[in-house]
């Protein structure tokens, strides 16, 4: 582990690969597990006001759970995560023809009808935040549904770090990554 600035980072998402691989595991993250997508609080005013330009883009599935438990749930524990279908799949899953998960989010993103790509979670899987009150804790989330992930960053020698350059900026800043380039840079990574 190693600081910078208010956040602690583990060595892992420099000392491990990681490179996203679809087409193996078919967007499992997304409708494995038995809770949704973790949301920081300002991210469940903003699934508020983009639901109605993303409900085209739903499965009738994922608008029934939105509208029973809304466009975020809150858990036990004060924590803000997208709803569920059924205990399973996230509410904003859609599936391609090939029957790989995608975000409903992200494709209204991707067709110009709103601005926002998606929570900032999703955009740093496999990177885990877990803020405190004195300092935000930047983990590698290991789940064996990734294997094909880390295979291909392996060969494709990708540290996780550099594979989720953009939402590492999007969640810290520019010159957060930049401090974090030189730490891996000193580990030869």
């Amino acid at each position: 582990m190693f600081q910078l600035g208010k956040t602690i980072v583990s060595e892992d998402i420099i000392e491990n690969d990681f490179v996203c691989n679809l087409s193996a595991c078919k967007g499992a993250c997304c409708i494995d597990g038995d809770a949704g997508a973790p949301l920081e609080e300002d991210e469940t005013k903003i699934l508020e006001d983009i639901y109605p330009k993303v409900k085209p883009f739903l499965r009738k599935e994922g608008i029934a759970s939105i509208e029973e438990q809304g466009t975020f749930i809150t858990t036990e524990d004060g924590e803000f995560e997208t709803p569920l279908i059924d205990g399973a799949d996230c509410a904003y899953v859609i599936f391609d023809k090939k029957g790989t998960a995608l975000c409903a989010i992200e494709e209204a993103y991707n067709q110009g009808e709103i601005n926002w790509k998606k929570p900032v979670s999703c955009h740093l899987y496999p990177i885990r935040v877990k803020d405190y009150s004195e300092f935000s804790a930047v983990n590698y989330n290991r789940w064996h549904i990734c294997d094909d992930a880390c295979t291909l960053g392996k060969e494709l020698q990708v540290p996780i770090y550099k594979f989720v350059k953009e939402a590492l900026i999007r969640k810290f800043g520019e010159d957060w990554y930049m401090e974090l380039e030189k730490v891996a840079q000193k580990q030869d990574r």
